[in-house]
């Protein structure tokens, strides 16, 4: 989603590390659906499966990072009230714990 408050594309070494991540993530996923394929053992590919969600933990957390870095503190450091309201309601919002 492209909000009008994201001003630039800061490519930090969050975003880089995020990137490695998911990268990572979509080769692993293509190991554990061959693994599926190939009927393994279910406590093996469920092993697997929670390698992947690390990874993805990983990447969201240092996307997030990067988001408190840069265009969060950047929108907080203006005196535009609704606008610092909406950018806390988002970090909220994909940081709620379920």
């Amino acid at each position: 989603m492209n909000h009008p408050h994201h001003t630039h594309n800061s490519h930090t070494l969050s975003k880089r590390q995020a990137s490695i991540a998911l990268k990572k993530a979509r080769t692993h996923i293509s190991k554990v659906l061959t693994m599926i394929e190939d009927d393994q053992y279910c406590v093996d590919v469920l092993q697997q499966i929670r390698a992947v969600e690390g990874l993805l933990k990983s990447a969201s957390e240092k996307v997030l990072k990067n988001h408190m870095q840069t265009c969060f503190a950047e929108g907080m450091s203006t005196h535009d009230k609704k606008r610092k309201e909406i950018l806390i309601q988002e970090v909220l919002d994909v940081v709620k714990i379920s």
